[in-house]
């Protein structure tokens, strides 16, 4: 492997250059505004929202401010109308300089893309429609107007496939006159306590029918009503910031507008539209991309107060290169993948998009441990941002739905037997 000149390496480029991935001018201007966000204010206060596990409310008052809070509401309803690929590359960046905030932003975003541009593309009938589009618009008027934050708890202890519907919801919605009562508990629900409405997956039982995830329902239930309680301690190996409590839901009633997806609706995104899946990946994309800038600016000695230079070993150079690679790599198949977002996806553009997760989980965590073995032992005392890196890494790989064991098992069943097909 040829070695690689730390100087001819810019640290604070874009992730994704706008000339060799195409990218257009919204999805520039947003990636600038992110990454001039991140630079400035996003990175400084990273450390200490990840030694208290507070969730970085100043870095949302920054996403206000610039908009970024509605970067998927549609023009229409007064926000940025961002597409998914603008979206998950914007999230990338802010990912490199805080993954804390750009994991949660996602959980917030994906309230405003699910209903919005993907629910556009579904099969609803007339009335359905109808009633989407008019609770859609209540709900984006709470973010444009007040700047509502919106978490999207979904995990609850079980075993899960969001893309399959293998195990319906635990937590339900009963029909009352003019509402639901919603009971059951969200456990990793980010955003707890910091959130103004929890976007919920859950099951709506009827008389004699088993629970099924066909008929699963997404409601904005009001942090502030009664009946719901944030509960248990947070105090995680990584992603501390993201301040992911458990949160429990008794008896709590909401009424008929809290439907951001009515039944069947969600099965049928989940179906037809895998990539919604795919967002938690920019995160750690953005995270392996500022492993890999912390390595070239330590060995340049740009980063600690006489930090001397160690670019000089071959073996430091041929450790950067084979970074370097693993980092072009992963973008390459991660963009493809997000570029082919969309509904009813090939067979082999599904597999590409798990591939992509795979390989941004686990390779997120790869270049952070070959950044610590490239960099040494001082690299990781926790006046420098490695260490958190590191930490916050190793979570992507087991986050619901898409985890690695999922990735890996679905992948090659679907390589190997086709759509209905079994051994006899």
């Amino acid at each position: 492997m040829d070695v690689i000149d730390l100087d001819r390496i810019d640290a604070d480029a874009p992730i994704f250059d706008a000339d060799a991935f195409g990218l257009g001018e919204e999805e520039i201007a947003l990636n600038t505004l992110a990454r001039r966000l991140g630079r400035s204010r996003f990175a400084p206060r990273a450390a200490a929202y990840d030694r208290d596990a507070r969730f970085p409310t100043e870095n949302y008052d920054d996403l206000r401010e610039t908009g970024l809070l509605r970067i998927c509401v549609p023009k229409a309803h007064g926000g940025l109308g961002a597409g998914f690929r603008a979206y998950s590359t914007t999230a990338a960046e802010i990912g490199r300089y805080c993954g804390a905030t750009s994991l949660t932003w996602n959980m917030h975003t994906c309230s405003c893309l699910w209903p919005g541009a993907l629910a556009d593309e579904l099969d609803l009938p007339a009335e359905q429609r109808r009633d989407h589009e008019r609770r859609r618009a209540l709900h984006y008027r709470r973010i444009v107007q007040d700047g509502a934050l919106y978490a999207q708890p979904f995990s609850e202890g079980g075993a899960y496939d969001g893309a399959t519907g293998a195990v319906p919801f635990a937590t339900t919605a009963e029909r009352v006159e003019g509402g639901w009562i919603v009971n059951g508990k969200k456990i990793f629900a980010s955003l707890s306590g910091a959130a103004d409405y929890y976007g919920i997956l859950c099951g709506e039982p009827e008389p004699g029918r088993p629970p099924s995830r066909r008929d699963a329902m997404y409601l904005a239930v009001p942090a502030g009503a009664d009946g719901v309680e944030v509960v248990g301690a947070w105090d995680p190996l990584g992603m501390r910031a993201t301040v992911s409590r458990t949160i429990l839901f008794k008896n709590v009633f909401v009424d008929d507008d809290a439907a951001l997806m009515s039944r069947g609706v969600f099965f049928q995104a989940a179906s037809r539209w895998p990539h919604m899946f795919l967002t938690l990946t920019p995160t750690y994309l953005g995270i392996a991309q500022a492993a890999f800038d912390f390595t070239v600016r330590y060995l340049r000695g740009e980063i600690g107060d006489g930090q001397e230079k160690r670019r000089r070993a071959p073996a430091k150079q041929l450790a950067v290169a084979e970074m370097f690679v693993t980092l072009q790599q992963t973008k390459a198949l991660w963009f493809q993948a997000t570029s082919e977002a969309r509904i009813d996806p090939t067979r082999e553009q599904v597999l590409r998009a798990l591939a992509a997760q795979y390989t941004v989980m686990e390779n997120a965590s790869t270049l952070a441990r070959l950044a610590i073995r490239t960099c040494g032992g001082r690299s990781m005392f926790k006046t420098f941002p490695l260490e958190r890196l590191y930490r916050d890494s190793c979570c992507g790989s087991v986050m619901l739905p898409w985890t690695a064991e999922i990735c890996l098992e679905r992948m090659g069943r679907e390589s190997l037997y086709e759509p209905g097909e079994k051994d006899d």
